[in-house]
C-alpha cells in the first residue's frame, strides 16, 4: 500500500502546487513547461522506454500528437478550474472522468454495459452535477459564470487522455514509451507557444516547475508500481487511488485552505466516492 499512498500524495501535492501558484499570481504556463523536461528525464530513468520500437508506432502516432497538445492544455485547465472553484471539487471531477472511457467502451468499442455499471454512470453524472453547482446571485461575475467550463474542462480533459492512453496500449505500443514521447512533444509544443506569445519568463514560476515534474512523475510511477505489487487486486488499487484523492483533496482544501463547500457540493462528494466503488468492486 505505500505505492498507493505516495500515489495519492502525489497526485494532491500537484493541485496544492497550482492553487499556492495561483495565490501568488504566478504564470502556471511556465511552471508546466519547466516541468516536462523533469518529468521527460524521470521517464527515461524510471520507466526505461524501450526506443527501438518507435518505428512500430505507425497510426499510434496521431494519438501520441494529441496526447502531446492535450496533457498540457489540461495541466492549465486544471490550475484554473483551482482557482475558481477550489482543489476540492476540482479533484473530485478529475476523479470522475473515469466515467468517459466507460461510456467511450460502449458507444464506439462494443463493449457492454451491465445495469452495475449503468447505476455508476448515473452517481458519476449526479456527482459531477452537484459538484459544479453554485448559487445564483443577481451580481454575478464572469469568473463565476465560468466556473462550471473550467470544471467540465477537467472532467472531460483527463477522460479524454484515459481513452488516448487505452488506445495507445491497443496498439502494441508500450506505455512508458507513450509516455516519454508525449512529455517530450507536450514540453516542446508549449514553449513553442509561449516563445510566439512572447512571454515575460519568470524565474519562480520555472523553479516550481522541477517540483510540478517530480510530483507529476511521481504519481505515474508510483501507481503504475502499486498495480504491479497488487496485480491481483486492480480494482483495490483504481478504488484507492480515487477516493484517497478525493478525501486527502478534501481535508487540505477544508482544512488548510479554508474552501467552502455548500450542502449540494457536499452531496456531490459522496456520490463520488460511490460511483468510484459502485464502478470498480462490482
Amino acid at each position: 500500500m505505500m505505492y498507493l499512498t505516495i500515489a495519492v500524495l502525489c497526485s494532491v501535492a500537484v493541485s496544492v502546487l497550482l492553487k499556492i501558484l495561483r495565490q501568488k499570481n504566478i504564470d502556471i504556463r511556465q511552471t508546466i513547461v519547466a516541468g516536462y523536461p523533469v518529468a521527460f528525464l524521470l521517464t527515461w530513468l524510471l520507466l526505461k522506454p524501450d526506443l527501438s520500437s518507435i518505428n512500430a508506432l505507425g497510426s499510434a502516432w496521431g494519438i501520441v500528437i494529441a496526447l502531446g497538445i492535450l496533457l498540457p492544455a489540461v495541466f492549465i485547465i486544471l490550475g484554473r478550474a483551482i482557482e475558481s472553484v477550489g482543489m476540492v471539487a476540482t479533484d473530485a471531477a478529475q476523479r470522475l472522468s473515469l466515467i468517459i472511457p466507460i461510456v467511450a467502451a460502449f458507444l464506439f468499442f462494443g463493449e457492454m454495459l451491465t445495469g452495475t455499471r449503468v447505476f455508476g454512470l448515473v452517481l458519476g453524472f449526479l456527482a459531477l452535477g452537484a459538484l459544479i453547482y453554485r448559487p445564483q446571485h443577481k451580481n454575478i461575475t464572469t469568473q463565476a459564470k465560468q466556473t462550471p467550463l473550467w470544471l467540465f474542462g477537467v472532467w472531460a480533459g483527463y477522460g479524454i487522455i484515459d481513452i488516448l492512453f487505452k488506445q495507445v496500449a491497443k496498439h502494441g505500443t508500450a506505455f512508458p514509451l507513450t509516455l516519454f514521447l508525449s512529455f517530450g512533444l507536450a514540453g516542446l509544443l508549449l514553449f513553442i507557444y509561449l516563445l510566439v506569445t512572447r512571454v515575460r519568463w519568470q524565474g519562480n514560476a520555472l523553479a516550481a516547475g522541477v517540483l510540478l515534474g517530480a510530483l507529476n512523475m511521481g504519481n505515474i510511477y508510483a501507481y503504475v508500481r502499486a498495480h504491479q505489487v497488487l496485480h491481483e487486486s486492480p480494482s483495490i488499487v483504481f478504488t484507492g487511488m480515487n477516493v484517497g484523492v478525493i478525501a486527502v483533496a478534501t481535508l487540505i482544501g477544508v482544512g488548510v485552505f479554508k474552501e467552502t463547500l455548500n450542502r449540494i457540493n457536499m452531496l456531490g462528494l459522496g456520490l463520488a466516492v460511490c460511483c468510484v466503488a459502485v464502478l470498480f468492486l462490482a
